[in-house]
């Protein structure tokens, strides 16, 4: 493969892995496997290392999960998250093992169940629980600590004595089986929406808000944490130790009253490691919980330490994962369905059927390509599988179960939402897209949707029913939102005569009633007019009875809520504009940079790729999307409804102990959040930045410093140790001994 070819297909596999990671990550949308994502990564492994070149600080493969989502207060964690690295085959697994044996001869190996979960970080002071975080990003997370102590198994504080000043203790959150089931089984009862699997049910749980609740409400999530139960699977930060093993860990883990999973072995030989990897595939539905695999790790320390760690996962450790669970069913149908990006995706519908403890009756099909490829046809027996968390994937199909009345797919030429031609994007591409990005119903909705997500503007009245009644209502016959241009604009007398249809939430297509085969409509911001309400007067003149209508809660609440949107942080205007690949983490990143749109909208690409988390991709995308002339008119339409796009500037001394000096804060700084530190910079008269440059004064790097500490000591920039930070704010460089 030559070059030129290999960055083509670089870049399509970190498009279509961001899209992925979007779709997962922020959307609670599964597009794809965990097999087909896996694979993904790995092809992009393999061309990164052909082509080192091409191994970008932006690829995903240097990613450790995709930001932390926004739902709670941000948490830094005291010593880095990592991800793990996977193996699939008895042969990975004997060619990991064999080069750890080729370096230390003498390695044992733990090994212990991978529990379809929730990684949490539990945060301990001298014993008492301080804090409960998600692994977000791997150095930010959400706390959780309010929803954590609920969990039965989660200890507010350790038995016994002697306990560390600081340690962090990481575990996984999960439901077992008996307790999802019955958990779905309530959710039915109550009529709300039944979780798919144990891992978003237990995510679900652990990452809820009780303000604003009713007390009814708050019962049942307390109900639902008291149901939670967690296991530890080892330590973060915890300064010296007393013991050299990983094994050694969780003795004293248990011995302050942490669980520990009863199946953890200390194994002397690979074939040891394969009889329990073996062992446990067999017996994975007789345990009391889900697994999706197996995880080993290097039991001494001694030998961790050497092996170290990538930027995302260490060397150390590798999961082994089970291949998913088969079983057949009919394919009834093939629909298309266009989302905020454009992108039409073929969906299988399924005759329902139960995989992996849910029933599913949709799956993805990617593309009209992969629907040639796997070789299906509507009304097929087709083979699906499931590995427990993500929405099946259509194997192919039982060909000795054709009846000759299978008909072929055929991709639409054009948009089933408004018309348009479909095309690839670029050449070479092999997913259609939707051109009309401006007015197509089902991009604005998809877009519009987006902007009330907890990614981005948070707005809790503003999802998929909403989104969909904006943009395409039934009454009235011009929708309210034509484009997101006129979001901030609208009004209750807009919102209160709106009638839509009821979608599917995957697919996009209307739903109908099980009885009457009618298409289900509702009235989202309107209700009949109640005895009870102050206006109701039967002797008023024109009153028409109960069946008039006025507008709902629901109407005047989405109003509130837009209002108070206009004065968010600029981060989460970035992710709002629905900039390709622009999450939470670049956004963050850009604003704390830039400070304003205009600045980051004037930025060349050079300028903007140089932002740690941005890249040249998410560069070339925010060009890209400042270039578009509708683009700039949604700008310009929020800006005049009071979005001023603009992070308050702090106050800083300009005289300040500090002024004059670009200072890069990175690890974790005692007394100081991330934030913290960098408005302490700039009221000492500094610049808080985020990247290390050769045009850097200092790097201020607490535990967990990583690439940025290495990268200064590369280029020689002073690094000031964390216990020294407070000097450097109060006298400046002179009051350093560097």
């Amino acid at each position: 493969m030559g070059f030129e070819e290999a960055r083509a297909e670089v870049e399509r596999l970190t498009e279509q892995i961001l899209v992925l990671q979007d779709a997962y990550y922020r959307q609670d949308s599964l597009l794809a496997s965990d097999a087909d994502y896996d694979a993904l990564i790995r092809r992009l492994q393999e061309l990164e290392e052909a082509f080192p070149e091409l191994a970008g600080a932006d690829s995903p493969t240097r990613m450790v999960g995709f930001g932390r989502g926004e739902l709670f207060s941000p948490v830094e964690h005291a010593a880095r998250m990592f991800s793990l690295d996977n193996v699939f085959s008895d042969d990975e697994m004997s060619d990991w093992l064999a080069k750890i044996r080729s370096e230390h001869p003498g390695a044992r190996f733990l090994c212990e169940l991978k529990i379809d979960g929730l990684a949490i970080n539990l945060r301990y002071q001298r014993g008492q629980l301080v804090s409960a975080a998600t692994r977000g990003d791997g150095i930010t997370g959400e706390d959780v600590t309010e929803n954590a102590v609920l969990v039965p198994s989660i200890p507010q504080a350790l038995e016994g004595s002697g306990h560390p000043d600081v340690v962090e203790v990481r575990g996984e959150v999960f439901f077992t089986v008996d307790a999802f089931e019955r958990l779905n089984q309530k959710q039915q009862e109550a009529g709300d929406k039944v979780f798919a699997n144990p891992r978003n049910a237990a995510s679900g749980s652990l990452r809820q808000k009780s303000e604003g609740k009713s007390e009814a409400k708050r019962a049942l999530v307390a109900d639902r944490l008291a149901a939670l139960s967690m296991t530890v699977h080892g330590m973060g930060a915890w300064e010296d130790p007393p013991v050299e093993s990983q094994s050694g860990v969780y003795g004293v883990l248990e011995s302050w009253g942490l669980p520990i999973s009863p199946h953890v072995s200390v194994l002397d030989s690979d074939a040891q490691v394969l009889e329990y990897i073996h062992r446990f595939a067999a017996t994975r539905h007789e345990l009391s919980h889900e697994i999706d695999g197996v995880v080993v790790k290097v039991d001494q320390f001694e030998i961790q330490s050497t092996l170290g760690a990538t930027s995302r996962a260490p060397r150390w450790a590798t999961a082994y994962k089970y291949p998913p669970e088969q079983v057949t069913t009919r394919l009834l149908d093939i629909v298309v369905s266009v989302g905020r990006t454009g992108r039409a995706t073929p969906y299988a519908v399924l005759e329902p059927v139960t995989v992996a403890g849910s029933e599913v009756e949709r799956a993805t099909l990617h593309n009209q390509d992969v629907v040639r490829q796997k070789g299906v046809l509507i009304g097929d027996t087709v083979v699906i599988r499931k590995a427990g968390d993500v929405i099946p994937e259509i194997l192919g199909p039982v060909v000795e179960k054709r009846t000759g009345d299978e008909r072929d797919f055929v991709m639409p030429g054009a948009c089933p939402e408004c018309g348009s031609t479909l095309a690839p994007s670029k050449a070479g591409d092999v997913d259609l897209r939707c051109p009309n990005q401006q007015n197509c119903p089902a991009q604005v909705r998809g877009r519009v949707e987006h902007i009330g997500s907890r990614g981005g503007l948070d707005i809790e009245g503003l999802g998929e029913v909403s989104a969909a009644a904006l943009t395409q209502p039934l009454e009235p016959s011009v929708p309210p939102l034509v484009t997101e241009a006129r979001l901030f604009d609208l009004s209750v007398e807009e919102l209160f005569p709106i009638r839509v249809l009821v979608r599917d939430a995957d697919t996009g297509e209307p739903k109908k009633d099980p009885e009457t085969g009618e298409p289900l409509v509702q009235s989202p911001f309107r209700r009949k007019r109640q005895k009870s309400d102050p206006a109701y007067d039967p002797q008023a003149e024109g009153f028409q009875g109960t069946e008039e209508w006025v507008p709902s809660k629901a109407a005047f609440e989405l109003i509130d809520q837009l209002t108070k949107a206009r004065s968010q942080p600029l981060w989460r205007f970035l992710v709002s504009l629905n900039i390709r690949h622009v999450g939470p983490v670049a956004a963050r990143a850009l604003a704390g940079e830039f400070g304003s749109l205009a600045a980051i909208a004037s930025a060349s690409a050079e300028d903007l790729a140089r932002v740690e988390g941005v890249g040249e991709t998410i560069a070339h995308s925010l060009i890209e999307w400042f270039a578009v002339p509708w683009h700039q008119d949604i700008i310009t339409a929020w800006r005049a409804a009071g979005v001023s796009f603009e992070d308050a500037p702090t106050t800083s001394d300009p005289g300040g102990a500090l002024a004059g000096l670009t200072i890069v804060v990175t690890g974790s700084i005692p007394g100081f959040s991330r934030d913290g530190a960098e408005e302490a910079v700039r009221s000492a008269g500094g610049k808080p930045t985020s990247s290390v440059s050769k045009n850097t004064s200092f790097v201020v790097a607490g535990e967990g410093a990583g690439s940025k500490r290495s990268k200064a000591e590369l280029l020689g920039v002073p690094i000031v140790e964390a216990e020294s930070f407070a000097t450097l704010l109060r006298e400046g460089p002179s009051g350093l001994s560097l």
